[in-house]
């Protein structure tokens, strides 16, 4: 953590403790629960006699100003859990927290507490040294919510008041402004709004109905895509939703991921699961017959819709589902080609990204987590090396994410930091010494000896449902021209010029442009300002003299009016802006290295 995200946590952490003392003060019997400093704000959560609205929020803040005038000084304190249950014996939720703490680390432990004015709490900081170091212009109360007790939803539902604090008015202004920003690019507002995609209770949480216009943005994409893969030397497969248990025990997921797969169904006698990826089929594809070490490396890629088990509570949209649509591939290579193809997947990641307008990355490389995973230290260091490699030449800032790589090796994960600043999960590039030892994967080495390929499995959008939703957010819903599902609207101000407005509806199809006739019985305005609702990027105006003229009035979403303009040079125009959508290969030379 950086020393300045260390002081805005500290700040902001002490922000929290000044807010639980203001609600104490104007509700004397609320039980507190915790409050830390979370990303650009703080919370805390409360039991209270009643529920929170939203005229409390301006006087809890209203309080808070009024105690951080009082420049107290946060004094630490270290007790006993007798002296801490003493302290919190009318706190049932401090006293469970106490309770804990003792069973795991014995009695003989040493608790420490913050005062600050009339309020202490169980906490082991770091704090501002007053409170005068907390400005009362750079503090602001969001929002009210509901939050289980530890997450567990058999346990009280608490209220949690969530906040931010920063040291000036100046960077409070920004971030709200921010915040302001990001619900107009809200993807579940514009999701509805441009007709998108939906959800539906009695469909089921976190499944998504992806409606025309949603549908064909992610045809576009997935087709740029799967484009792309091929022209770069991949191979498409494709692979069943379902899967016997066995062959999941194989994979290890029944071990180490059972928690986030759907129960099993009776097959047959046997037990099948929902698949939660799509690795282990590919293992069996390699395995369809022997392979040679010239045939290395292959690269097998599928667009496979998986589901996992996710809370309710954390369902979001497009961005947290049950059931997603995974851009996977998996790489078998020898160990001799390893950190090429690495660089190569990290190379081919950040082009499908960029094409999509997508910039701003920092490289996150995980390393070996706590508790259960497959292979040993060495395995470890040597595959996290080659990520370095890769993330080096490729020229990206990175960070390390200790203990964040997955049960079966270290990975690279892209992070996008989008048009506000926000920083979203995209692509993944996850080194792999498990899967082809489980499956028993070979290859005929240039001896003639059998040899074990090394694996990378690589997602690139990731997740399509998040890519999209990402996308709708960094966009605001105004997709570029290639991408817009549809890239122009006609508006015919009369009856009587609809049968050209039909023949230019047929040249711009034939053209290869997605295009759509508004015939409402309307006013020209009118027309114009639902198009311009729907985010189009085109609006082209026809009325007597264009119909004579073999002309259009070019209106641009971004621009406004661009005056007349004849159908050729019109049609020209778009398909020159349609080539932003047309891959490439990035490797002239070959597209493998055997």
């Amino acid at each position: 953590m950086s020393e300045q995200n260390a002081d805005l946590d500290r700040l902001r952490h002490s922000a929290s403790h000044v807010m639980a003392e203001a609600v104490l003060s104007l509700f004397p019997d609320a039980k507190i629960a915790i409050g830390p400093a979370i990303e650009d704000g703080f919370y805390y959560d409360f039991d209270l006699s009643r529920p929170l609205v939203p005229e409390d929020l301006e006087a809890i803040e209203t309080k808070m100003k009024e105690l951080l005038a009082k420049k107290s000084a946060f004094v630490v304190n270290e007790v006993s859990l007798a002296e801490a249950r003493k302290l919190f014996a009318d706190q049932p939720y401090k006293l469970e927290m106490i309770t804990d703490l003792a069973e795991k680390q014995g009695e003989a432990l040493k608790l420490s507490t913050y005062t600050q004015g009339g309020f202490t709490d169980l906490c082991k900081g770091p704090h501002v040294a007053s409170t005068d170091e907390i400005p009362a212009e750079g503090v602001k109360l969001l929002s009210i919510a509901g939050a289980y007790w530890r997450g567990d939803s058999a346990k009280a539902m608490l209220q949690r008041i969530y906040g931010t604090a920063w040291p000036s008015k100046v960077e409070l202004d920004a971030y709200l402004f921010r915040i302001e920003e990001a619900k107009k690019r809200d993807h579940r507002m514009l999701g509805k709004q441009l007709e998108l995609f939906s959800t539906n209770d009695q469909v089921g949480a976190g499944l998504i109905l992806w409606q025309p216009n949603g549908a064909m943005v992610r045809h576009i994409a997935e087709s740029f895509s799967k484009e792309a893969h091929l022209l770069n030397g991949y191979q498409l497969v494709y692979t069943p939703h379902i899967g016997r248990a066995n062959l999941w025990e194989t994979s290890g997921h029944l071990s180490f991921y059972r928690d986030s797969m759907y129960r099993p169904m009776q097959i047959d006698e046997d037990e099948y699961f929902v698949k939660p990826m799509n690795c282990p089929f590919h293992m069996h594809i390699y395995k369809n017959r022997p392979r040679s070490y010239r045939e290395l490396p292959l690269r097998l890629a599928e667009f496979g819709t998986v589901y996992r088990y996710e809370f309710s509570g954390a369902l979001h949209g497009l961005t947290r589902v049950r059931g997603f649509t995974q851009d996977d591939a998996h790489i078998f290579c020898r160990p001799d080609q390893v950190d090429a193809e690495i660089s190569r997947a990290l190379e081919f990641s950040l082009y499908i990204l960029r094409s999509f307008g997508l910039e701003d990355f920092t490289a996150y490389i995980s390393t070996k987590p706590e508790g259960k995973c497959i292979g040993g230290d060495d395995d470890w260091v040597l595959a996290t090396k080659a990520l370095e490699k890769a993330v080096e030449k490729a020229g990206l800032s990175f960070k390390y994410d200790l203990g964040g790589g997955a049960f079966y090796g270290p990975k690279i994960d892209l992070k996008l930091n989008d048009a506000l600043g926000r920083q979203w999960q995209l692509s993944t590039i996850q080194f792999d010494f498990n899967l082809s030892e489980r499956f028993e994967l070979e290859y005929i080495a240039e001896d003639g000896s059998a040899k074990r390929p090394l694996m990378v499995h690589r997602a690139l959008f990731g997740s399509v449902e998040r890519f999209m939703g990402i996308l709708i957010e960094h966009y605001a819903g105004a997709f570029p021209f290639w991408l817009a599902p549809v890239q122009a609207v006609l508006v015919p101000i009369t009856d009587d010029v609809m049968d050209y407005a039909r023949d230019v509806e047929e040249a711009l199809i034939d053209a290869g442009i997605r295009v759509e006739i508004d015939a409402r019985n309307d006013r020209m305005q009118a027309k114009i300002r639902d198009a311009q609702m729907r985010k189009i990027p085109k609006i082209l105006v026809i009325g007597r003299k264009e119909a004579e003229g073999k002309l259009v009035s070019l209106r641009d979403r971004d621009e406004g009016d661009l005056g007349q303009i004849k159908l050729d040079a019109l049609i020209a125009q778009f398909q020159t802006a349609n080539a932003a959508g047309r891959p490439k290969r990035l490797d002239k030379r070959r597209v493998s290295e055997r």
